[in-house]
Parts: C-alpha cells; sequence; structure tokens
C-alpha cells in the first residue's frame, strides 16, 4: 500500500452535527479537505465515514497518520 499525500501539518477543526455522516479523505488527495472529493479514484484509498454522536467541534486529522483517524491524535508533531 502507498503512503497518502500529506494534506496538512495541523488538524481541520469542524463543527459537526448530531446523527450527520461525514466523510474523511484518507488519501490527502482532495481539494476539500478533510473531505473526500473523490480524487483517490484509481488508488487503494477509499474515504472513511464519521457519523457525529453528537453536535460539537471535532478535529480531524491533516497529516493522514493519527492512530485515531479521521480524528486527529497529535501524529502531526512527530
Amino acid at each position: 500500500m502507498s503512503d497518502p499525500v500529506r494534506a496538512s501539518d495541523t488538524p481541520y477543526a469542524v463543527d459537526v452535527e448530531e446523527g450527520k455522516a461525514y466523510f474523511w479523505c484518507a488519501c490527502g488527495k482532495s481539494q476539500k479537505q478533510p473531505f473526500c472529493d473523490g480524487a483517490h479514484k484509481g488508488t487503494e484509498f477509499t474515504p472513511l465515514k464519521y457519523k457525529a454522536e453528537k453536535s460539537t467541534k471535532v478535529f480531524f486529522c491533516g497529516c493522514k497518520a493519527s492512530g485515531k483517524v479521521p480524528l486527529c491524535d497529535g501524529s502531526h508533531n512527530s
């Protein structure tokens, strides 16, 4: 498996709505970071579905190296 493109050196802060599904870009090529725009087509990557359990602010991973994808775990600092 190839490595994803590092889209950002920081996480993306997003206000999510309870019950809504979000599709996190796993390949790093999307122009709509942190969400999928279909740029992964033709690769082994697929977007990851995240369903908000409550309305709040979450931090989606931008470096694509988090151990808690799609959410940031601070891996961008290493």
